[in-house]
């Protein structure tokens, strides 16, 4: 006796939400109308009842009626489960057999496995339920199984693998990019170094990210690199608006070689000046300095840049050797002639820190992040959330000006275009 209380305490434990109900055809169309419509709001049911039919079905074409003798015959029931409103609801698969070994039934294996059955999950979980929490807070199917905290982290990360594989393997030869954004973002101990591109209809789209411990340019020219394997077309010449950072800066120019312009994000260089002034200084000089880079033509900019260049050579070295450092490319927009009409756009790296923002308002939900691999998945689902909402750049009309100013700096003639094409 206590051998077999052993036995079935070994038993794994399902938890059972609540009675479902299994209604057939026969009895649906007797219902009465507003009974109909009640079914039909739950869908549950519904959709039990053409579960079982298209079980039904196979099971009449392969062994006949009951008790015909066809070489095949019905072989009893065994314990399933299909997905429907992406949770697990058991139910029972009929079984048939042939003169030598049992035919599985093709109806069934669809049923359990077609459609993005995790969907409704995934969604949950990216947007803030937790595992542990999942199972009350869920809109619970009556009769549905298999959301323990366990399986529900289980199904998440098969699901944003998913989502992470689709992102690394998409094809950019059909995107005609004229702007890339780099910047990175913090997790953790590590750096997330993220691409985003834009068209030249002005949508927005997001090429990929990195793993780094800094904004180091080995790891990033090599992550160029594989945007360019990918299919990213970049014979036209393409404009990349970075921060300040010098490695940045180098991965591009070596990745991208003569076919890209650099332009440093105005911003960020204005407050690495000011950072190395007293703060009671640091107002004015800022103020100072975005009155110079809003001046419209590269003339105008340029002289007020360099008067105020002076005046810092009596007041802090440091700060000189910082606005020296990338002055010409933060004046690549008034170099183009297109400061006027998409320098609020690019003159910055804005729109990517609006993006890392809002990735930052999905990802910031876990407490712990485990291994690289919990946060390229978090990454990845929250960017492909984050993508089809993103908005045109402002200006996106004069994204054609872009273009001919950039080909028309680096010397690109429209004829060695259409021989790479060709070839």
């Amino acid at each position: 006796m206590s051998r077999v209380l052993r036995v079935v305490g070994k038993r794994k434990k399902r938890k059972v939400m609540g009675k479902r109900e299994v209604i057939r055809r026969e009895e649906y169309e007797g219902l009465e109308l507003d009974a109909r419509v009640a079914m039909i709001r739950e869908l549950v049911s519904l959709g039990l009842m053409e579960v079982y039919e298209a079980l039904d079905d196979e099971v009449m074409r392969l062994a006949g009626k009951p008790y015909e003798h066809n070489g095949y015959q019905r072989h009893g029931k065994n314990p399933g489960s299909v997905k429907l409103a992406g949770q697990r609801v058991p139910i029972w698969v009929p079984r048939v057999r042939g003169r030598d070994r049992e035919e599985p039934l093709a109806s069934y294996g669809e049923l359990r496995q077609g459609g993005d059955l995790d969907e409704p999950l995934f969604r949950r979980v990216l947007y803030g339920i937790s595992c542990r929490n999942y199972e009350k807070a869920a809109e619970a199917v009556p009769g549905a199984i298999g959301l323990s905290s366990s399986t529900v982290s289980r199904r998440f990360v098969e699901a944003s693998a998913g989502k992470l594989r689709e992102f690394q393997e998409r094809d950019l030869s059909g995107l005609d990019i004229l702007v890339i954004f780099l910047d990175g973002k913090t997790f953790a101990e590590d750096e997330m170094v993220l691409a985003l591109g834009v068209a030249v209809d002005g949508q927005k789209h997001i090429l990929g990210f990195v793993q780094t411990a800094t904004e180091n340019e080995r790891v990033t020219r090599s992550f160029l690199r594989s945007l360019l394997d990918r299919g990213l077309d970049i014979s036209r010449g393409v404009l990349v608006v970075i921060d300040g950072s010098k490695g940045l800066c180098s991965a591009v120019k070596k990745a991208f070689r003569n076919r890209v312009l650099v332009q440093r994000c105005q911003w960020h260089k204005r407050e690495n000046v000011v950072g190395y002034l007293p703060k009671g200084e640091q107002k004015e000089w800022r103020t100072r300095l975005q009155r110079a880079y809003e001046r419209p033509t590269y003339e105008e900019a340029k002289e007020r840049l360099l008067q105020i260049r002076s005046e810092l050579q009596e007041i802090n070295q440091s700060a000189v050797r910082s606005l020296d450092e990338g002055f010409e490319e933060t004046l690549a927009l008034h170099r183009l002639g297109i400061f006027g009409v998409l320098g609020r756009s690019l003159k910055t790296t804005n729109c990517l820190e609006s993006i890392n923002s809002m990735a930052e308002q999905i990802c910031g939900k876990v407490d712990y992040w485990k291994n690289s691999s919990q946060k390229h998945r978090w990454l990845a689902a929250a960017l492909l959330d984050i993508e089809p909402r993103l908005r045109k750049i402002m200006g996106y009309r004069h994204l054609p000006k872009l273009r001919d100013a950039i080909m028309r700096e680096l010397k690109i003639e429209n004829q060695e275009v259409a021989g790479r094409q060709v070839a």
